[in-house]
């Protein structure tokens, strides 16, 4: 298995969304082998079709898919996998977007994930972690560089009607500024 690539240019992190994108969102999705990561549950071939729950489900439908999917990328709020770097591009997209109705759990979950250092701490005290066949630590960094990639959403988030994501985005610009 191969660990997800952070370059921009990679079907793990598409280009920014903009303009005539915005009206086909996620439309980026199928160019990752989620079958090829892993979850925390095994492969990743769940966090599309969870993507599109959030992007277009009714509140319920979204809050459970954000709820599942950040078990499955970010386990108890610091735990980060293999799979969490090639999904933070999609969070940012949906974050992005007005009419997906659990935007402030997104932007929660970012944060989470540009917080996590459970490996990298962990590694510290047992170098041992560093030469196991699953890159724990490597996974981590990439997942916090994908969420620093596309930090150029927060100000657009920041000049949002909703109070509530504008705290929460202001938290995730604090993190960011480390």
């Amino acid at each position: 298995m191969r660990a997800a690539s952070m370059e921009p240019t990679s079907p793990q992190h598409p280009t920014p969304v903009s303009g005539a994108q915005m009206a086909t969102p996620l439309r980026n999705v199928g160019q990752v082998p989620w079958h090829e990561i892993k979850d925390s549950r095994g492969p990743a071939t769940a966090i599309p079709l969870l993507l599109n729950s959030i992007a277009w489900g009714d509140t319920t439908t979204a809050r459970t898919a954000i709820s599942e999917l950040r078990e499955r990328i970010c386990q108890y709020g610091f735990v980060v996998e293999q799979a969490t770097a090639a999904t933070v591009p999609f969070l940012w997209e949906l974050a992005r977007l007005p009419h997906v109705t659990c935007r402030v759990e997104i932007v929660r979950l970012l944060k989470n994930i540009a917080d996590a250092r459970q490996w990298e701490k962990t590694a510290a005290a047992y170098p041992k972690l560093l030469h196991r066949r699953d890159d724990y630590v490597g996974w981590e960094r990439e997942a916090r560089q994908a969420v620093r990639a596309n930090r150029g959403t927060i100000q657009r988030l920041l000049i949002e009607p909703d109070t509530e994501l504008v705290r929460v985005t202001a938290e995730l610009a604090s993190a960011l500024t480390d």
